[in-house]
């Protein structure tokens, strides 16, 4: 906790393509979607590089889920985090959290504010 008896907030992003922004809309952009069955984790991602690496390159190639990428931001309690170790997958920017599918109920109640969307990518 800060001085003034706020929680100190971390940032995070995650890479969507359009069906997930869909459910995340219906949610009012206050919630991620829950997991399909065999998707163990949510795994939002440590910073923006790499979130726009993945929706720009990835997302934009998946027709299934639109042939769009978009880059959203959010913010947890540092402390609520801190229980989900940072996972280095690739090189040195590819850092994300690994959420257990059944947690990420409690997970979108510690979302503070909004969702935002802060990029966007088509195919060339």
């Amino acid at each position: 906790m800060t001085g003034n008896g706020t929680s100190v907030l971390t940032t995070l992003y995650r890479p969507v393509g359009q069906r997930e922004l869909d459910l995340i809309a219906a949610a009012d952009y206050r919630a991620f979607p829950p997991r399909l069955s065999w998707q163990p984790i949510f795994y939002p991602v440590t910073n923006e590089e790499y979130a726009v690496q993945i929706a720009r390159d990835w997302n934009t190639k998946d027709a299934e889920n639109g042939s769009v990428g978009y880059v959203t931001r959010f913010s947890l309690p540092t402390e609520y985090l801190a229980r989900f170790p940072v996972q280095k997958v690739g090189g040195r920017e590819h850092t994300e959290l690994w959420v257990p599918a059944e947690e990420l109920e409690e997970f979108n109640r510690q979302i503070v504010g909004r969702i935002e969307v802060i990029h966007e990518f088509r195919p060339d």
